[in-house]
């Protein structure tokens, strides 16, 4: 019998079903799985695990092949966790699989079967709003690409898919020709790469700068140093829904599909370029929404929200940008707090942010050139937007609001409505109304670039 527990401790866990003796337990002292979630994105895939005490885990990872293995103290496996097996996707960027075992009397193991090699980060969260102790799988690539370079690659496959449709199109017309059957059509050319920008209207480009060796085959750094660059910035994620309507539509989703409705809408543009900081329902840190648009240098920044307020009767739409001091209204205020609040739900490992205040330094250097830009933008955008829907303010507040400080880039905040208002929130479901709203912010877009062209600039791939 001895050499039957010693074989099954070297197998590393034990069965699914397996029950210790009563006398191994004591009564209370495991912790209770409540929920799993597993979040996964292009970025990192998050695996939460809600537990009515704290846990304590340890983490190892194993080669050929991947795999990532971590044992929680002071945890019974139970029908909670079991529910994890059940939850990794099959388009999981990093998870290919899930493995759980009762590894000790007191230690459950998880075995993640890897697509690829990550960058673990496994971090605790204290109680907050709805949920309790957290205990949090932040699953990086071990090597994380260029930003810039996945937005050229980007524009390239659109350049090309385009040139292949006009081509095929081409083609159709001339098949139906009747022609001799003695006549030989001329070759089709292969798809026509354009070298250089072409301007298009309403979105003008910027004054060119000196060619540069490529960084790419086929895409000039000229080119590079002329695109432009729009940060589009889907408020909340992920563990943070947000605020919800009264009917239950979430403002995470919404701002997501509105998001997502106006990069395909300013990417039509061949010298625009749009970054989203999440183009899934994942959570990405206020300070981590700043750096993207900064990484690729982007020249506006643009936060979408939906937020709820105390009484349903609130409405109207409203625009935000950087406050040098004081907010310009209690109600900015009382907005910016709320939603700089985001990373204390959404949860922030504050272990694996470096250099902290280094920064925070860095985030307080906003310039007054920068709020400058940013109320021109802000007053454009607040000017279209009032064409579709009510405004609650006529003017642009300012407010210390985290995600709007690069130093660098012209950033506004915009509240699309009160989700908390039923009939706001019945518009923002509504696909045709979300429509009309990114026709009003990529006009209020373009009028700002009209009025202040992009200077251009020497954009370096990492």
């Amino acid at each position: 019998m001895s050499a039957r527990r010693a074989a099954l401790r070297a197998m590393g866990a034990l069965v699914v079903g397996l029950r210790l003796p009563a006398p191994a337990l004591a009564a209370g002292s495991f912790s209770s799985i409540i929920a799993v979630r597993v979040w996964p994105a292009s970025d990192y895939s998050r695996v939460t695990l809600e537990s009515d005490k704290p846990l304590q885990a340890k983490h190892f990872l194993v080669e050929n092949p991947d795999r990532l293995v971590i044992d929680i103290e002071g945890l019974e496996l139970n029908a909670g966790l079991r529910e994890l097996l059940g939850k990794v996707r099959a388009d999981d960027p990093f998870i290919g699989g899930v493995r759980v075992g009762q590894n000790t009397p007191r230690v459950v193991r998880l075995v993640f079967d890897l697509k690829q090699p990550v960058a673990p980060q496994i971090f605790t969260l204290a109680p907050v709003a709805a949920y309790q102790h957290r205990l949090v799988f932040d699953l990086y690539p071990k090597e994380a690409t260029d930003p810039l370079l996945a937005l050229i690659r980007e524009k390239e496959q659109a350049e090309q898919a385009a040139a292949q449709s006009v081509q095929d199109a081409l083609g159709e017309l001339i098949g139906r020709i009747d022609k001799p059957a003695t006549t030989a059509l001329p070759p089709v050319p292969p798809p026509l790469v354009v070298q250089t920008p072409v301007p298009a209207p309403p979105f003008p480009g910027a004054s060119a700068a000196g060619a540069k060796s490529d960084p790419l085959p086929g895409f000039s750094q000229a080119r590079l140093d002329r695109l432009i660059v729009i940060a589009i910035d889907p408020g909340h994620g992920g563990e943070d829904p947000g605020a919800t309507g009264p009917s239950g539509l979430r403002e995470k989703d919404v701002v997501l599909a509105v998001g997502l409705k106006l990069r395909e809408r300013l990417n039509s543009n061949p010298n625009i370029r749009v970054m989203m900081t999440r183009d899934a329902d994942f959570f990405v840190p206020l300070h981590e929404r700043v750096n993207k648009a900064r990484r690729v240098q982007a020249d506006l920044f643009v936060s979408l929200h939906a937020d709820a307020f105390f009484t349903p009767q609130a409405r109207g739409a409203s625009v935000f940008v950087l406050s040098e001091g004081a907010a310009s209204s209690q109600a900015a205020k009382w907005m910016a707090n709320k939603e700089n609040a985001a990373d204390l739900v959404g949860g922030v490992n504050a272990g694996a942010v470096k250099d902290a205040g280094v920064l925070k330094a860095m985030l307080d250097m906003s310039t007054t050139a920068q709020i400058k830009d940013s109320l021109k933008l802000g007053s454009e955008v607040l000017g279209q937007i009032g064409r579709v829907g009510n405004l609650h303010k006529r003017r642009v507040e300012q407010a210390g609001f985290a995600v709007l400080k690069a130093p660098d880039v012209p950033s506004i905040l915009v509240e699309t409505a009160f989700i908390s208002n039923p009939e706001e929130e019945a518009k923002l479901r509504d696909p045709a109304y979300q429509t009309e709203l990114v026709e009003a912010l990529a006009t209020g877009i373009a009028r700002y670039f009209a009025k202040n062209p992009p200077l251009a600039r020497h954009r370096a791939l990492t």
